[in-house]
């Protein structure tokens, strides 16, 4: 089956790299968990309001600390695994970390009361409680997620580069390219990751098996699918002109979607914090009053109604390019995949909004940005 797929360097592995494979999620959990705590950060309100306070939930960030840190060890080998050990063990990983979040799944739901779903599998796919946080808001679980998630998502493309560079000949500049793209979109979160408090998953999202093995598992390791066959492929059959124009190509498109998609959270953000400011000194701030909510109606948010997601796929379809092999669909996988996932996301956001919102102040803002996510088009 590896050799059809074209990922059978995945399973020439001896019997302890699985075992160890199989195990590394769980040991990484804990590391991560360990820093956030033990690590110093900043303590910052959020968006959430503690139902027990009447205030707004507190949060320690300390993501790009334990970013820095986890990428130092990672490259000089520290702890002896080599560098392109966590590519080469990926689908055992994904095995253990799916077991791993089940079994988290099931104390997370399951001890807590519940909720409105009453099936119980539903309720393990979906969640009971919003928030879970320990040592008096030390940590969140779900910014522990995003800690773990994206940093594992940034070292695992850096280790497939690693095997690339090892086992590769004509090595193929997009690969680095690519683990450059994951490793920069990482950065860049943890460089706005007080951003993070003020997004939906963090606002609305329950604690379900969909959230932790998707900001564990799919966010860390599975993100990289493009990656899984096209680190053994070498730099594609071009002549040097055509091979540097579409790696610009490439660079471009994810530029472009990199600043829409972060420009329209942080517009987001800075409209939650500071309703009366306008966003980078130019875009003056335009709303829809929702009773004692506001709709942003100007900006990214006056051009369609999830224009961010725009930005995500400009960004996946730049990854996609960088490879050069137009043709091989593992190049494409992750941008069918963010594609379809948020064409059919923003309509479960539509419905959530006009329930947060209202019905007749969600039209009205349907009427006036009748785009979804891309303006014009659709």
């Amino acid at each position: 089956m590896g050799d059809a797929l074209g990922i059978e360097h995945f399973f020439e592995l001896s019997g302890s790299d699985k075992v160890w494979g199989f195990f590394s999620p769980l040991i990484i959990f804990a590391a991560f968990f360990l820093a956030q705590l033990i690590l110093p950060g900043r303590k910052v309100p959020g968006y959430v309001v503690n139902p027990q306070t009447g205030k707004p939930r507190n949060y320690k960030l300390n993501g790009l600390l334990v970013f820095v840190i986890a990428q130092i060890v990672w490259a000089t080998e520290v702890t002896g695994i080599e560098r392109d050990w966590f590519y080469r063990v990926t689908l055992w990983a994904v095995l253990g970390g799916t077991v791993f979040t089940v079994i988290f799944s099931l104390i997370a739901v399951y001890s807590q009361p519940k909720g409105e779903i009453q099936n119980p599998l539903l309720a393990l796919w979906e969640g009971r409680a919003k928030e879970i946080q320990f040592f008096g808001e030390r940590i969140d679980i779900k910014m522990w997620f995003y800690v773990v998630g994206g940093t594992m998502l940034s070292i695992n493309a850096l280790s497939g580069a690693a095997w690339h560079s090892e086992n590769i000949d004509g090595t193929n500049p997009g690969v680095y390219m690519y683990a450059a793209f994951m490793t920069f979109y990482v950065f860049d979160y943890f460089i706005f990751e007080r951003v993070q408090l003020y997004t939906y998953d963090l606002i609305h999202e329950h604690l379900g098996f969909k959230l932790w093995w998707g900001g564990l598992v799919v966010y860390g390791w599975i993100f990289i699918i493009p990656l899984w066959g096209m680190a053994a492929y070498p730099n594609p059959d071009m002549s040097y002109g055509w091979r540097n124009f579409w790696l610009v190509v490439a660079a471009v498109l994810f530029v472009t979607g990199w600043s829409i998609s972060r420009g329209a959270n942080l517009q987001k953000y800075m409209f939650k914090r500071f309703p009366d400011r306008h966003f980078l000194g130019l875009i003056e701030p335009t709303y829809i009053q929702a009773g004692d909510r506001k709709i942003l109606t100007s900006g990214y948010w006056g051009a369609a109604r999830h224009f961010n997601y725009l930005g995500e796929g400009f960004l996946c379809v730049g990854i996609a390019v960088a490879f050069g092999h137009f043709g091989v669909l593992w190049a494409w996988t992750y941008a069918i995949f963010i594609v379809s996932f948020f064409t059919l996301r923003q309509r479960w956001d539509d419905r959530e909004c006009a329930e947060k919102y209202g019905p007749e102040k969600w039209a009205e803002y349907q009427e006036k940005v009748p785009y979804r996510i891309f303006p014009g088009v659709y």
